[in-house]
């Protein structure tokens, strides 16, 4: 840092400075010598000399306050001096501490306190009994102590302490260094080991009562690498008789069935062996040796099946009996663990669940199975009620070829009456089909029930061939569709959805209600042009305002009309070339102020081809005259003729008094390339203020080379 860039601005010369031809021996100090000096000699300088330091740079604060200017400016030139600590003072940590002395000094004195360094926080947050410690304790040698280079660890300062530890002996055991694993900076005294960081947390009987290291770890032992119980526990599996886990096989799991809260009496979960206790297994309650499940202590069982254990259950069974109606020895699926007896079969799991009267009254199992058989295969209604089938008069289903699939019409609720859902044949009853409630007579004649046909007109041809309306169908030749003009709900009424057709009816096309006569002429029904004018020719022929015919308008009627009303044509003139903006909509305009003498095909679509008298009667400025091009629109716009404006890029159009005329700047009004500066800024003045400008000529040209935007700087 440049020392007099500290120094106030600076002091006008009427204040008193050194002459020009003076030599200041204080270099550029330029101030005046009597804010120091006196009139009596250079020597001494003014008890109170008139400079305020603290609008400097760097104000005096603390110590240097009361230092004296010679202090810190010991040479004549004041400027040569620095503004760093390390510029006066000497660093006696020799680069340790890095050059930002203010981080633990300051202008107070150089005596450091530990709040002055931040709480150490930079890097070893002192707490506990370091934020006791004087600075001293840790860093002997004062300044030439380490500082920011010393190690944070515990062992750097606490080695002895680690060597000398014997309960238990950290050196012998090879305990690790980490002192903050079993210390705090509290109290060196009293250690804790936080056992659940070794992936073995200490619980239940493991830790109550409050253990002794060695109590485990005998004859200091350590290093401990198994944490399975039976590694502790070998004594206790192979003493272990009731049941004998080393005769038996048991695995050396004790977790399994022990834990740490007390090893005995220890509790199986048999949920993990594959088979939980449920029901009668567990009431009253169990012991492993009950009801013969591990009988002469065999604990190696790998069946789970119940016939395993009920084996004799099942071959007893007589109400059926199962051995000879071949029942699966499946026990579960009629038989649970609650009990026993009575077993219940759910029916729907075998592919056929009973419902509506194969349940009421409730049902034995032989009403269906006669005979005690069981093992039917066939769940159709059929396999059952065959008879039914065959005796059914009312249709006679044999007779007729009805399909066997009774469910078709009769459900389990009730064989009769049957219902049949048409829907489900591809042809579903609506409207007059279904009203008044019909039979299936109505229309399966002479019990013809092999029915294919589902088209309208295999039932309907009769009404098809009379109908008259709204013309004779088959002179018309109307398609034999009937749905597309009839519904079931009423026949007569038959009305046809035009948009269908690819040609909606809108506007005047509907109203008011139309007639198919009122464009299908002379029964004409195989129209097949939509376009506009195949109807309306004559009204475009006819149209004199302005006249279609002989202007050459398009015959696409609808870019000008629409269905509503015929007579209020509207052109959207932005879908051309030249949409309309501005005067050319205000006020409303008729096409015929710009389609003069009815030509609507040949008009220009630049401003100059409308345009042209305006450009060549314009005077201010002469646009012929000044050559200007005929591109309109780079100076005008539709809003208003009259409000050119010109983009002047460089050269504002307000400079001085010229005010957007034109004229004040250009002079010669034939040629715009020609500009004139000397007509507003005069010799003399414009001489005197480029005195020193080298290069520096009056006239215009010369004037625009440096003033292109008009102002001082150019």
């Amino acid at each position: 840092m440049i020392w007099w860039l500290l120094l106030p601005p600076l002091i006008p010369a009427a204040r008193g400075q050194v002459a020009p031809n003076t030599r200041s021996p204080h270099g550029n100090l330029d101030r005046p010598c009597q804010d120091c000096h006196t009139v009596y000699g250079w020597k001494p300088i003014r008890a109170v000399p008139e400079f305020d330091h603290n609008q400097t740079r760097f104000p005096l604060r603390g110590m240097h306050d009361g230092v004296t200017c010679t202090g810190c400016h010991t040479k004549m030139v004041f400027s040569n001096v620095g503004n760093k600590c390390a510029n006066c003072h000497a660093d006696l940590h020799k680069g340790r501490m890095g050059a930002a002395c203010e981080n633990c000094h300051s202008v107070r004195g150089w005596k450091v306190s530990v709040t002055q360094i931040n709480q150490h926080m930079n890097r070893f947050p002192l707490t506990g009994a370091h934020a006791a410690a004087s600075c001293d304790d840790c860093h002997k040698s004062g300044a030439l102590s380490q500082y920011s280079t010393m190690s944070t660890a515990c062992f750097s300062c606490h080695q002895k302490d680690y060597q000398g530890a014997q309960s238990p002996n950290h050196a012998q055991s090879g305990f690790a260094t980490t002192c903050e694993s079993c210390h705090s900076t509290d109290t060196w005294l009293g250690g804790k080991f936080d056992h659940s960081l070794t992936n073995f947390p200490l619980t239940g009987g493991h830790a109550v009562p409050p253990r002794a290291c060695t109590d485990c770890h005998v004859n200091n032992n350590y290093n401990l690498t198994q944490t399975a119980c039976v590694s502790c526990h070998l004594k206790d599996f192979t003493s272990a008789s009731n049941p004998n886990h080393a005769q038996m096989g048991f695995a050396q799991t004790c977790q399994s069935c022990h834990t740490t809260v007390a090893w005995s009496p220890a509790q199986f979960d048999h949920s993990k062996s594959g088979f939980p206790l449920t029901g009668a297994h567990t009431v009253p309650p169990r012991t492993c040796t009950d009801a013969g499940c591990h009988a002469g202590n065999n604990f190696n069982l790998t069946q789970t099946t119940c016939v395993s254990c009920h084996q004799k259950d099942f071959t007893n069974a007589g109400n059926p009996n199962h051995v000879q109606g071949g029942f699966p020895q499946t026990c579960e699926v009629c038989h649970n663990t609650s009990t026993w007896q009575p077993a219940s079969f759910d029916h729907s799991k075998s592919g056929f669940p009973l419902t509506g009267s194969h349940t009421v009254p409730p049902r034995a199992c032989a009403d269906c199975h006669v005979n005690n058989n069981y093992n039917l295969t066939q769940t159709s209604c059929v396999s059952c009620h065959l008879k039914d089938y065959q005796n059914t008069n009312n249709p006679n289903h044999a007779q007729q070829g009805f399909p066997q699939t009774c469910d078709v019409c009769h459900s389990t609720t009730a064989w009769d009456p049957a219902t049949f859902d048409h829907s489900k044949s591809g042809f579903p009853l609506t409207g007059s089909h279904t009203v008044p409630p019909r039979a299936c007579s109505d229309c399966h004649v002479n019990n013809n029930y092999n029915i294919t046909n589902t088209s309208c007109v295999s039932c309907h041809q009769t009404d098809y061939n009379n109908a008259k309306t709204p013309v004779d169908h088959i002179q018309a030749s109307f398609p034999t569709a009937c749905e597309t003009c009839h519904d079931t709900i009423n026949w007569m009424d038959g009305k046809f959805d035009h948009s269908q057709t690819g040609w909606a009816l809108t506007g005047s096309h509907t109203v008011p209600p139309r007639a198919c006569s009122d464009c299908h002429v002379n029964s004409n029904y195989k129209l097949n042009q939509t376009a506009c004018v195949t109807c309306h020719l004559a009204d475009y022929n006819k149209t004199n305002d302005p006249p279609h015919a002989q202007v050459g308008f398009p015959t696409t009627c609808e870019v000008c009309h629409d269905t509503i009303v015929w007579t209020d044509s509207t052109f959207d003139h932005s879908k051309t070339a030249v949409p309309l903006t501005g005067s050319h909509t205000v006020p409303p305009r008729q096409c015929t102020d710009c389609h003069v003498n009815n030509n609507w095909t040949t008009l220009p679509t630049d401003c100059y081809g409308c345009h042209k008298a305006d450009y060549q009667g314009t005077n201010n400025p002469n646009h012929v005259a000044a050559g200007f091009p005929t591109t309109c629109a780079t100076c005008h716009d539709t809003k208003v003729w009259t409000d050119a404006t010109f983009n002047h890029t460089w050269f504002p159009t307000t400079h001085g008094g010229a005010n957007g005329i034109c004229s004040t700047c250009h002079t010669n009004p034939n040629d715009y390339s020609v500009f004139t500066c000397t007509n507003c800024h005069l010799k003399p003045q414009t001489d005197q203020n480029h005195q020193g400008v080298s290069g520096y000529v009056y006239n215009s040209v010369n004037c625009y080379q440096c003033h292109k935007s008009g102002t001082t700087g150019g």
